[in-house]
């Protein structure tokens, strides 16, 4: 006959929370809209699936059943865990959000909307390939992978109920806070420099010739050129993306040590 012990039970139901928190806060792609029986199934498995180690967290637990204030201090902990790396997780995916929003306006595209397959809602056609192109070098780097691993070294190396939001962490956060906007003006930059050089160019031809209706061409000119332009680039903007990413990844990895 199975017999779980107390500390066994509650180091499982701890294990399934830092899980869920991973599943729930960290925005890899593909989950925000995924049913949440599926999501739940999918928690439960990744936990099952990571029971060896179970032993050694219910060792460091106490044998009989902790108080209703300490088992809510501990759950407060797992969420806190899910929230630090969700939150350095999307400051990643905002890097070309942040380009896509600088140029956007310039390029013409601003006039240009679709659904967003994340939201649901209607938003530039720009953010939404942008979003999608995050995604992608989310799945080509294997950061999501990254993430899982990064959870389960942590039940380790930080157990459940043991995380606390310290000076580092915050010091991390607020690195790639900077970092999101610095790469995401150097990803945009290119575009909008060339896009500035057409409009003084424009200008004066106009100037030259004010009977040329240049207007009309400005648009579809700009929004060609842009993006003939971010396909040329698209080598550099991988590169940029790869370096943000390994930030990204190491701060994980600083997440979940003590």
């Amino acid at each position: 006959m199975l017999t779980l012990s107390l500390s066994t039970l509650f180091a499982g139901l701890l294990v399934l929370a830092r899980v869920s928190g991973a599943l729930v806060f960290v925005p890899l792609p593909g989950l925000k809209h995924t049913p949440a029986p599926v999501r739940a199934a999918l928690a439960v498995s990744i936990a099952l699936a990571l029971s060896p180690i179970i032993p050694s967290i219910a060792a460091q637990l106490p044998p009989a059943a902790p108080p209703m204030s300490t088992l809510t201090a501990w759950l407060l902990a797992e969420a806190a865990f899910g929230v630090s790396a969700g939150l350095l997780v999307s400051l990643l995916t905002e890097i070309p959000l942040i380009a896509a929003q600088i140029l956007g306006v310039q390029a013409g595209y601003s006039y240009a909307s679709t659904i967003d397959p994340s939201s649901e809602a209607d938003s530039g056609i720009l953010l939404v390939v942008a979003q999608l192109f995050s995604w992608l070098m989310m799945l080509a780097f294997g950061l999501d992978r990254h993430v899982i691993r990064t959870f389960a070294a942590s039940l380790q190396t930080l157990p459940p109920g043991t995380f606390t939001i310290e000076p580092g962490v915050t010091e991390l956060v607020l690195r790639l806070l900077s970092g999101i906007f610095r790469t995401g003006v150097r990803l945009a930059l290119p575009v909008v420099a060339m896009l500035l050089l057409a409009d003084i160019a424009f200008a004066l031809m106009g100037r030259i010739n004010a009977q040329l209706q240049l207007l009309t061409m400005a648009f579809p000119l700009k929004m060609l050129a842009a993006l003939v332009l971010l396909a040329v680039l698209a080598p550099a903007f991988r590169s940029l993306f790869e370096t943000s990413a390994f930030e990204t990844a190491g701060a994980l990895s600083r997440l979940a040590q003590p």
